[in-house]
């Protein structure tokens, strides 16, 4: 606490100012914690922006951080947690942004082959040994 010069003890304030911009994450969601495509979006899945994105910064109706993705993934494919970790972001938030970007056909999304439906390793053994035969 300190004085305010007439003797009376204030508490310290502390504004958004002193720390720089605070954009909390429900507000970059507009309070959404899902979206239609989140069921989708595992940490390894990998975002594509679409070759007609066009200009995003031109579209309004998109955040800095919806801009900010798109352009990520038109350099090179990212995964959600390589964007969640570039932007530093929540995973939560990442995902609802990344499902905005994929309703708006701005991005698609590639999953990996779940491991149930990989080959068995005793048939990838058969290749193997049937080409070392050759």
């Amino acid at each position: 606490m300190s004085e305010d010069g007439t003797g009376t003890q204030r508490t310290p304030r502390w504004f958004d100012d002193d720390a720089g911009p605070v954009v909390r994450p429900y507000a970059m969601t507009r309070g959404r914690t899902t979206s239609p495509a989140q069921h989708r979006l595992d940490l390894i899945a990998v975002v594509i922006a679409e070759a007609r994105a066009g200009d995003p910064e031109a579209d309004r109706r998109l955040s800095p951080e919806h801009v900010d993705i798109v352009g990520l993934c038109r350099d090179s494919p990212q995964s959600v947690a390589e964007l969640a970790a570039e932007l530093d972001l929540p995973i939560g938030v990442i995902r609802v942004l990344i499902g905005d970007l994929v309703d708006d056909e701005l991005v698609h999304v590639t999953r990996p082959v779940p491991p149930a439906e990989l080959p068995d390793e005793s048939i990838l053994r058969d290749v193997i040994n049937g080409l070392r035969a050759l």
